[in-house]
């Protein structure tokens, strides 16, 4: 599976999506995370691992306990869906213009 295709993949998930949202905020424990979705702890630890697969968050030891961990959005994998978005858009942004210009050759022209 391309990187593209797992971020589509993860993101299809409205608790994961959940999790993104609330991760352009700051960066958020685990807890913090699951009590804001209010979703069960375990049910959060497998979207974060899916989440952490496809690239989009990245998880770090916090600095008061290396047992709690933090996790933060990644902006390699947004800027790749950004990019593929904008070709998407390019396209239809394209398509429209030439429906524009076909609309207007066939316009009648009105007289002076």
């Amino acid at each position: 599976m391309s990187r593209l295709d797992a971020a589509f993949a993860a993101l299809a998930d409205p608790t994961r999506r959940g999790v993104i949202r609330l991760l352009t905020k700051e960066p958020r424990r685990a807890g913090e995370l699951a009590a804001a979705l209010d979703v069960r702890a375990s049910a959060l630890t497998r979207h974060l691992r899916i989440l952490r697969e496809s690239g989009l968050v990245e998880e770090e030891a916090g600095s008061e306990d290396a047992r709690v961990r933090v996790y933060r959005l990644r902006r390699e994998p947004l800027e790749g869906l950004r990019r593929w978005i904008d070709e998407v858009e390019s396209f239809w942004t394209g398509q429209l213009a030439s429906f524009a210009r076909h609309v207007e050759r066939r316009r009648p022209r009105s007289k002076p």
